[in-house]
């Protein structure tokens, strides 16, 4: 670990936010350069590098951008900035830790993952429920009542008090919460929908029952002691009532000169919504207009329901990538954090990236981090998601008789050309890609369960016998956040208004409106890529095993031995009961793929409730099947380590490096093999022969009886007697 650091930093292929810097601008010309100075990599790791998925939501802030159309009275969606309209008439909505649709993931993740649930058995309404405007406004009554408390607080303190300086400083940030959506109409939405109802039907409690008019009354006995509820009296005014009268008052000046001056736009409308919103007051409205209140509504919820199906379709593409991403450093799960992950993310299509004028500057990039004796900015894994995968032929009909699947809008994913080119270059360097089919319901547990892995085979038949099939690891299968068939979400039911001039909500059927998010899903290479980052750190590694080394990275622990994967579970919980013993038969015989598992398992008595990896394979070939992904591994730290300590191989060095001396780094390496992480365990062997008419070291990495060859080419010695 002194000379070589670290053993897991991997450069993600992916745009994330167009509007932010990527690799190939940074990296700029390289005409006539060979490497790129360290400043240069600085600059490229203050903008690309990230250590967490906060910072990687800091660094790129990925966002939706929404403007409205006056033509067809749509609201617009896109994940780029649309150019040619005005800066004032785009709003842009983050995707970060706030936004109510990745909060809803994330806590159905999360959900999942303390259950232990499969997916046949979660309750995925339940958490689906957490972006209807009921629940989206029970997040905004929390802070609400979180500013009431504050203010409480704040008002009861002498103004130079430092207490009261402090309480101004949270109030200043929870009233920039409340004032997020005062410029967004369609954020405002899910308060009026809700504002309405409370108003006309005070509150759920009232939703299967017709509202009437209301004249707030007391309970009382009159003298025959007849049970009667007479109108109530005017209230007298208590020292507490005025009091708590003057706290909300202030707070409805507050509130009505904070959307006045922040608002671009403001109308009465609005301003009395964010009033009875945040500051509402304890006596009943009585002059409702029922009818124009309940046709309100019903607009409100229709045009919620069509913009949120929008958004989600515009947005799910770069959730999905988030999601991603947040589970490549989720698999990190230790609490004694030493060799931490990171993250390159180049910010630009691959398509980009590969393209000819293009291609060098990733070249120049890579030979700077890769092709030096200082491994601290060394690149090891790379994660290319998204690989588009033909599915079966769809039976052509002559008409359409029902309303169908629209196969014609599959999201764009990256073609097979554009992965080869990647790896025409990243060989070179010995960067191990991770890289999955695109994620959908047609590359998920459940669909391999019941097709197994041919179809995975075929379509990477291409990239085998080539000289980067050790160095790319297809990924499978995907993961579901939520399938499909089960990515419903009721936002809520229309009203009408009654006979009595009353309103009530609809019991009808096609009055229930629902959004569908058609599933969502996470690419199995961030999750893959994840966990073989993780488990390169001793520290991670001592959690789960007795015999670690703190000397050595994970470069040679093989995740298929024994129970290893067990004890290096995933973070996800399982998704179906397991695969048929016919499909494990089949996985087993073709030894194909990084393959995760939902089976059935316990470890010590336990039972294991994650998903765990099943398979670590590359598409390199041997006489016994693919090959094992950690002897590629193996070889790329044993030649850099071999390359530093015999100064760019020396051949004099290499014989000492190799040597019977004690102090030797085989014997080092052979005396250490007790390890779960030691570079050379028990049935490996190390050893070397050099040709001096071709000036090579031809060297044979023994694993397990199976040997894996490496060939350098070495500096000859100006010693005569130095073989």
């Amino acid at each position: 670990m002194k000379i070589i650091n670290q053993t897991n930093r991997t450069i993600l292929f992916e745009e994330v936010n167009p509007e932010k810097l990527d690799l190939i601008t940074l990296v700029g010309d390289v005409k006539g350069v060979e490497s790129l100075d360290d400043d240069k990599i600085n600059e490229i790791n203050d903008h690309l590098l990230v250590e967490s998925f906060e910072e990687f939501l800091e660094k790129f802030s990925p966002k939706i951008y929404s403007y409205y159309n006056a033509a067809n009275q749509k609201v617009m969606y896109t994940s780029v900035k649309p150019q040619g309209i005005p800066e004032n008439c785009i709003t842009e909505i983050g995707l970060d830790q706030n936004n109510d649709f990745l909060k809803m993931l994330f806590t159905l993740i999360d959900t999942k993952k303390s259950q232990g649930s499969k997916n046949v058995d979660f309750k995925f309404e339940n958490i689906l429920d957490m972006i209807s405007p009921k629940k989206v406004m029970e997040d905004i009554k929390q802070v609400r009542k979180e500013i009431n408390y504050l203010y409480g607080k704040h008002e009861e303190l002498d103004d130079e008090d430092p207490k009261k300086l402090d309480l101004g400083d949270k109030l200043n940030i929870k009233f920039e919460e409340a004032s997020q959506n005062y410029n967004n109409v369609l954020g405002m939405l899910p308060l009026a929908i809700e504002d309405i109802k409370t108003r006309l039907l005070l509150g759920e409690s009232q939703e299967e029952s017709e509202a009437e008019a209301i004249e707030i009354g007391i309970l009382t006995m009159d003298n025959q002691g007849e049970l009667k509820i007479l109108e109530a009296p005017e209230e007298e005014e208590t020292a507490l009532a005025v009091q708590n009268e003057k706290k909300t008052n202030d707070l409805i000046e507050i509130y009505e000169e904070d959307y006045e001056v922040i608002t671009e736009t403001p109308t009465p409308y609005v301003k009395d919504l964010v009033v009875r919103t945040f500051a509402p007051i304890s006596s009943p409205t009585t002059d409702i207009n029922v009818e124009k209140e309940v046709a309100n509504y019903n607009n409100y919820l229709e045009f919620y329901k069509s913009s949120k199906d929008d958004f989600v379709k515009a947005a799910k593409p770069l959730v999905e990538k988030l999601l991603g991403v947040k589970m490549f450093f989720e698999q990190y799960d230790t609490k004694n954090r030493g060799m931490t992950p990171k993250l390159l993310v180049s910010n630009c299509k691959v398509d980009m990236l590969v393209k000819a004028n293009n291609k060098p500057r990733l070249e120049t990039f890579l030979n700077t981090v890769n092709a030096k004796n200082n491994f601290s900015e060394t690149i090891w894994f790379g994660i290319v998601p998204g690989i588009e995968l033909e599915g079966s032929n769809q039976v052509k009909t002559r008409r359409v008789r029902f309303k169908g699947t629209d196969k014609t809008k599959r999201k764009e994913g990256k073609t097979m050309e554009s992965l080869t080119a990647i790896l025409d270059t990243t060989k070179k360097y010995k960067i191990q890609i991770f890289f999955n089919f695109q994620a959908d319901e047609e590359t998920t547990f459940n669909d391999m369960a019941t097709k197994g892995v041919e179809k995975y085979i075929d379509k990477t038949e291409k990239l085998t016998r080539q000289d980067y099939s050790e160095y790319i690891i297809p990924c499978i299968p995907n993961f579901t956040v939520i399938p499909k068939n089960k990515s419903g979400v009721v936002l809520d039911r229309k009203m009408t208004k009654t006979e009595h001039g009353g309103a009530i909500l609809s019991k009808e059927e096609e009055d229930i409106l629902k959004l569908w998010l058609e599933g969502v899903y996470i690419d199995a290479s961030y999750v893959a890529a994840g966990i073989v980052a993780a488990y390169q750190c001793p520290e991670y590694l001592r959690d789960n095993f007795k015999k670690v080394s703190k000397n050595y990275p994970g470069v040679r622990f093989d995740i298929e031995s024994g129970d290893n994967n067990l004890k290096v579970a995933t973070t996800l919980a399982k998704e179906i009961t397991g695969f048929t013993n016919s499909i494990k038969d089949s996985i087993n015989r073709n030894d194909f793929g990084f393959v995760f598992s939902s089976e059935n398992a316990q470890l010590d008595g336990k039972e294991i409730k994650r998903l765990t990896v099943y398979k670590a394979r590359s598409l390199e070939m041997t006489e016994y099947g693919f090959d094992s992904i950690y002897k590629t591994l193996v070889s790329t730290y044993i030649e850099r380590i071999l390359r530093f300590k015999t100064s760019d191989f020396k051949q004099d060095k290499i014989v000492k490096f190799f040597s019977n001396n004690p102090k030797s780094q085989k014997s080092n390496w052979v005396n250490n093999a007790g390890y779960v992480n030691s570079i050379l365990q028990d049935g490996d062997d190390i050893s070397y022969n050099i040709d001096l008419e071709s000036n090579t070291c031809q060297l044979d990495l023994t694993f397990n009886g199976n040997v894996k060859n490496l060939e350098v080419n070495i500096t000859k010695s100006t010693s005569a007697n130095a073989s």
